[in-house]
């Protein structure tokens, strides 16, 4: 797809599967796999570490690792290693993920995420960039010396105006998550655009995050979104983002008909490939295509990844 990277959420039961999926997702064609870091899932640096002896040239992405678990020089450790094993595929994106999970996971206070965040990209992108970091903040200290410069492309997620205009200032690339597209034309790019003019830097590029499911099937799309993002709207901050996106159903934790038709990427190969095509109308540079399984859709998964693959050779 001319001027956005294609990239895909890679999801599997165990590591080596995953490592399985990311080999079938540079056959198809694909340009980066992405991989969620929720809970205690497995170290994403392992698993990359482990696929980059089986793939070329598709790019890793972390979507996201949380931040308040990992302090930002233990953060920088897995990078630097995954750099030094595919050197410059590494996107790594951070981001301070929501209370429920940091609190009720991790038993860590969820404290002024902005600021923390802040910290923390400042942090990371000393020692990505020059190899060296000597900070004391308010929520963070770190004083290092690693063997110098890497090709770590340094992303963080963003899900209301504030994060993209912090992510814009600070960092390579703006994560979305479930974000509906004309939310990211008309929140995020604005803010994107602001945080990085009081940098005095150009924009860095959006990331929109898209179910996608390649079936004409409607009701199995709803029933696959149910079960896949179903939980969303009864997170805070996604409750309040779908709001202000002009979904008032949210309010209630309801994850409604309208939100997914409005959400998921659905139809033939044809029809999900031209909606996909509009994504740079919504101020997207790159697409992190999450597949949605329709219940008892066995091939769901293989038709996606070709249907990207196509869209990425285009």
């Amino acid at each position: 797809m001319k001027g956005v990277l294609v990239g895909v959420h890679s999801t599997a039961r165990t590591a080596q599967e995953t490592v399985d999926a990311i080999v079938a997702a540079e056959k198809a064609g694909i340009q980066c796999s992405w991989l969620t870091v929720g809970g205690v899932a497995p170290d994403p640096f392992a698993i990359f570490g482990a696929a980059a002896q089986h793939t070329k040239t598709i790019k890793f992405g972390t979507s996201i690792v949380p931040t308040f678990p990992r302090h930002p020089l233990a953060m920088a450790q897995g990078a630097i290693a995954v750099d030094s094993l595919a050197p410059g595929r590494l996107r790594l994106g951070v981001g301070p993920s929501h209370k429920p999970a940091i609190e009720g996971t991790w038993g860590i206070p969820f404290e002024r995420p902005l600021q923390h965040l802040r910290e923390y990209l400042t942090i990371l992108r000393s020692v990505l960039e020059t190899g060296a970091v000597n900070f004391e903040g308010k929520r963070l200290t770190a004083r290092a010396q690693t063997g110098g410069p890497t090709q770590v492309t340094l992303m963080a997620s963003a899900l209301r105006e504030n994060g993209f205009r912090l992510v814009g200032e600070l960092a390579d690339g703006a994560i979305s998550w479930v974000c509906p597209l004309p939310y990211l034309r008309d929140v995020a790019v604005p803010a994107l655009k602001e945080g990085a003019a009081k940098a005095g830097r150009p924009a860095p590029p959006l990331v929109a995050h898209v179910p996608v499911a390649v079936t004409e099937d409607a009701e199995a799309v709803r029933a696959g979104a149910r079960r896949q993002i179903g939980f969303y709207p009864r997170v805070p901050f996604y409750s309040q983002m779908f709001q202000d996106a002009g979904f008032p159903e949210a309010k209630d934790g309801e994850l409604s008909d309208r939100m997914i038709d409005a959400l998921v990427v659905h139809g033939s190969p044809s029809q999900v490939k031209d909606r996909l095509r509009s994504l740079p109308d919504f101020g997207a540079g790159e697409l992190l295509a999450m597949p949605i399984i329709p219940p008892g859709d066995t091939t769901a998964m293989e038709r996606t990844l070709a249907t990207l693959g196509e869209l990425a050779g285009e």
